[in-house]
């Protein structure tokens, strides 16, 4: 598009359907680069993607000609379809229905890729349903919980506690960790 100038940074976090811890490391790497060549693929730019078992972040640039919506449809049924046809689980690999999708300035980048790259360290302390909400909530978005992912282990209701220590956690969006 001529004379149109953007400089967008999201992160899209989805979940693995139901939760499953799915996503083994021996081949997680390799979903991960098969993501990027998709988001490369719709002439966006992956930033950082990294996650654990049964969830992913990804930090992209985006450009204004592309729905955030398709470009998340793209990625989850394409790699969905790859993980199957790889056969890397037993019986239909899934990802959950929803995202969700937070943005960030230049000047927070380095924060939120650091905080990507060191996922399987944060989650030995923090679940994804906490870290999830956190951002929710940080980002003050309004939300019902019955349209929040399924979570495997436990049901979302209003008595979940935030840990108001971890790097999600801000009164004031600043450029400290995402």
């Amino acid at each position: 598009m001529a004379n149109t100038f953007s400089q967008i940074y999201i992160q899209i976090v989805f979940a693995v359907k139901r939760r499953q811890n799915l996503m083994q490391k021996e081949w997680r790497d390799e979903l991960h680069k098969y993501i990027c060549g998709i988001v490369n693929g719709k002439e966006q730019k992956v930033y950082a993607i990294g996650g654990v078992e049964d969830h992913i972040h990804i930090l992209v640039s985006i450009k204004p000609q592309i729905a955030i919506s398709d470009l998340v449809r793209d990625i989850k049924a394409n790699s969905s379809k790859w993980i199957n046809e790889n056969g890397f689980v037993r019986g239909r690999f899934e990802w959950q229905v929803g995202f969700g999708v937070f943005s960030y300035s230049k000047s927070q980048l380095d924060n939120v890729i650091k905080y990507i790259n060191n996922q399987e360290q944060h989650h030995k302390k923090q679940t994804f349903k906490a870290e999830y909400l956190e951002l929710l909530e940080k980002f003050e978005i309004e939300f019902d919980e019955k349209y929040l992912f399924e979570w495997l282990d436990e049901g979302c209701n209003n008595n979940t506690q935030l840990n108001h220590n971890s790097p999600f956690y801000s009164e004031k969006l600043t450029s400290e960790p995402i």
